[in-house]
């Protein structure tokens, strides 16, 4: 756009300005003038009509072979072309061709998030498809594509719990470290959720962003580890953390790989969904419980919407105005239909 107007404005007098092209890339600020132009040719003929019958005639005898049409005689129309042209530009001018550049500005300021994924054993369990940490890493990854400028990191536990990603906004990252989780990532057995809290507020303690928050997303209870899920969840809300916490996976028995003839094999299952919803309650946060993938997918969407960081924008508007150059033009014709009016062109006889 900006290499358009360039040239415009240097060549305003270049036949560029009545390109299609040109046309269609201006903003018309009253463009309902440019549909009156269409209605210039029909006046052109309701006046040659009226001049036609009402005019003063002279009869005269000629015989056929006197009568001869002058080439010449065809120049007196050149008047009435040039106050068509005038016209129109005119109303050209009239409709107000722009170009306008938008510039906007986003910012928000940010949120920092760590999720934290539970990678024990029955995290295998598979009344999630195709289990339930796979479904978990599907919807986490649905769940950073959300974002807009948010700091985000990753912790992952079972026996024990580590950083798998401090708080960023490279989101690719973030998607690239999702997919490298499987459960051979940690060793040590059992679901150290104490442990894991620990590790995320460690990771967002010194962080001075006004909304901190956790998503701790477990299929069990607390079993290993060296600190209490409370204890954790304390010393979270001690340092502004709000936390979500997600049960995932069905009570009772539900279906865990196959025996050794190829049938499904079932577990009983159970969930500690009472400390669950304590941690949530202490980190003023809320507990959800998924049995599903999409009640799972739903579960994200909606505190996706709790912590939506508000987006303001700016938005600047540099306009410029073109109708001169068609004035301009409309001028000249007017000029040149001024000065034949006058002169031979003007007095022709009409057949």
């Amino acid at each position: 756009m900006d290499k358009m107007i360039n040239w415009l404005v240097q060549d305003w007098f270049s036949i560029k300005w009545f390109l299609p092209e040109t046309l269609r890339a201006f903003q018309w600020e009253k463009p309902y003038f440019l549909y009156v132009i269409l209605f210039l040719p029909l006046l052109y003929i309701f006046r040659w009509l009226l001049h036609f019958n009402f005019r003063q005639k002279l009869e005269i005898a000629l015989t056929e072979n006197d009568a001869v049409s002058d080439p010449i005689a065809l120049l007196r129309h050149l008047l009435s072309i040039f106050v068509l042209l005038f016209l129109s530009l005119l109303l050209v001018a009239l409709a107000r061709p722009q170009s306008t550049d938008e510039k906007v500005e986003q910012w928000t300021e940010g949120i920092d998030i760590m999720l934290v994924l539970d990678i024990s054993e029955s995290m295998q369990i598979q009344d999630f498809k195709p289990n339930r940490l796979e479904a978990a890493k599907e919807v986490a990854t649905n769940f950073i594509n959300g974002r807009f400028q948010d700091r985000m990191g990753l912790v992952v536990f079972s026996g024990d719990a580590f950083s798998l990603s401090p708080l960023t906004t490279d989101y690719n990252l973030l998607k690239a470290s999702i997919k490298t989780i499987d459960f051979d990532l940690i060793e040590a057995r059992g679901t150290a959720i104490g442990s894991a809290l620990a590790v995320a507020t460690n990771r967002m303690r010194e962080s001075e962003t006004k909304s901190k928050v956790v998503v701790l997303l477990s299929d069990g209870e607390n079993t290993a580890g060296s600190i209490d899920p409370k204890t954790a969840a304390d010393l979270a809300y001690a340092y502004g953390i709000k936390i979500y916490t997600i049960g995932i996976g069905k009570e009772g028995k539900v279906p865990f790989g196959t025996d050794l003839y190829g049938n499904t094999r079932y577990v009983e299952n159970s969930m500690d969904e009472t400390s669950l919803r304590q941690i949530a309650d202490i980190g003023k946060g809320k507990y959800f419980r998924a049995t599903n993938n999409q009640a799972l997918e739903d579960i994200f969407k909606s505190i996706d919407q709790y912590e939506k960081a508000e987006i303001k924008e700016n938005r600047f508007k540099d306009t410029k105005d073109f109708y001169q150059v068609y004035l301009m033009w409309s001028l000249i014709f007017f000029l040149i239909w001024l000065a034949l009016k006058n002169t031979f062109i003007g007095n022709l006889m009409e057949d």
